[in-house]
């Protein structure tokens, strides 16, 4: 997700921007927003990193055509797949880099220059995995498909045409960084070379298949094992699968999201799983021994007589597994006594002979109810005193 456990803010929110603003308006916003929670101007504020790399997620999707439709339409849960980056483990160099065109040069650069030369860790991405509580129950390997930024096979990475080599960057000489001078000399400032991008190598002949870039879109296929009972929300680290570093730096990872599907009857509540089953009358009544749905099959359930609407009975050691110890909590059971709103000639004089025979004064719920009542009616009967 970032992914997931926290509630994300909407991102036109996170720029303050309008849902109708155009690209140059969400970049400015960006630019506007990065340079306010920058670590240059925060440093060791953590609340000012985490709005920084909120900023820099809320960009990725705005300023991508394809990604900010599929976010209009469905929010954050039409992201999931789409090969997002994961900001949250990123650190800020990562972040300068994927954004030099709007982040480069100005009173931040000296912080990438220093290490612009220098190889850099590739982008995490995340990915979507739904699972059915069966599977949870008893983990599971499941092979997914995502899209990512992978060396390209025609240049080897290098953004040269076959054949053709790179050349040394005639701005900076190789060195990847340039230096500018201000305010009469005053001060002395290293930013990213931006012809070269820090590479200090130059492409005279650009790669037809990546255009130069040294990437092409790849869609991928990984195996992965999935532990009996992870959460909805949970995140599944894939080391080294996700995009590759810029100048021989390693691979990013992938972080793989869990999604529960809904099951048809069983909700989940940490590690128990709850049923809500509705019984009649004279089930709840007399006590009945009834059949209810596990993720293992049927398990039989013994309602004992006088039950009462709403009442939770448990059946140990039928719930999930627990991620750590792997010990089942419990399947609950709500009861829910419904009254039947039609009945045959029958069952009414039956049901009316049995009202006659009922004494609520000795029912142990209703005895303090119509107490209380009694009271509070003899209450109301009493004549108002009025002034003399």
């Amino acid at each position: 997700m970032s992914p997931m456990s926290t509630a994300k803010r909407d991102y036109y929110e996170v720029l303050g921007v309008e849902r109708s603003s155009s690209a140059d308006d969400i970049k400015r916003a960006y630019r506007r927003m990065a340079l306010k929670y920058h670590p240059d101007k925060n440093p060791d504020d953590k609340e000012a990193e985490s709005k920084f790399k909120e900023c820099a997620e809320a960009y990725e999707v705005l300023s991508d055509p394809a990604k900010r439709q599929r976010y209009d339409q469905y929010g954050h849960e039409g992201l999931r797949g789409a090969g997002m980056h994961d900001f949250s483990h990123m650190g800020f160099e990562d972040i300068f880099s994927m954004f030099d065109d709007i982040l480069g040069g100005g009173m931040f650069g000296s912080r990438r220059g220093r290490r612009a030369s220098q190889a850099a860790r590739g982008y995490d991405i995340e990915a979507q995995i739904e699972l059915e509580l069966k599977e949870i129950l008893a983990g599971v390997e499941k092979t997914i498909e995502f899209k990512r930024k992978d060396v390209c096979p025609q240049c080897s990475g290098s953004g040269a045409e076959p054949g053709h080599s790179l050349q040394t960057c005639g701005l900076c000489n190789g060195q990847g960084q340039v230096a500018q001078t201000g305010m009469g000399g005053l001060f002395r400032m290293v930013t990213t070379c931006p012809q070269c991008q820090g590479s200090g190598k130059k492409v005279t002949h650009p790669c037809k298949e990546c255009r130069g870039s040294g990437r092409v879109n790849k869609t991928q296929k990984v195996s992965i094992k999935i532990p009996a009972g992870v959460r909805d929300g949970q995140a599944i680290r894939v080391s080294g699968e996700g995009e590759p570093g810029q100048r021989g730096g390693p691979r990013g990872d992938l972080y793989c999201y869990i999604k529960e599907k809904p099951h048809p009857f069983l909700i989940r509540n940490e590690d128990d799983l709850v049923i809500r089953l509705p019984i009649g009358f004279s089930q709840a009544a007399l006590g009945a021994v009834v059949e209810v749905p596990s993720l293992s099959g049927r398990e039989k359930l013994t309602i004992p007589a006088g039950t009462q609407h709403g009442t939770v009975l448990q059946i140990k050691g039928q719930g999930m597994p627990h991620l750590q110890t792997g010990r089942r909590g419990s399947l609950l059971v709500q009861i829910l006594v419904e009254i039947p709103k039609k009945l045959s000639r029958e069952q009414e004089k039956l049901l009316r002979q049995f009202a006659e025979t009922e004494d609520k004064t000795v029912l142990p719920e209703s005895k303090g109810f119509f107490d209380k009542l009694k009271d509070y009616f003899a209450g109301l009967n009493e004549p108002e005193t009025k002034d003399q």
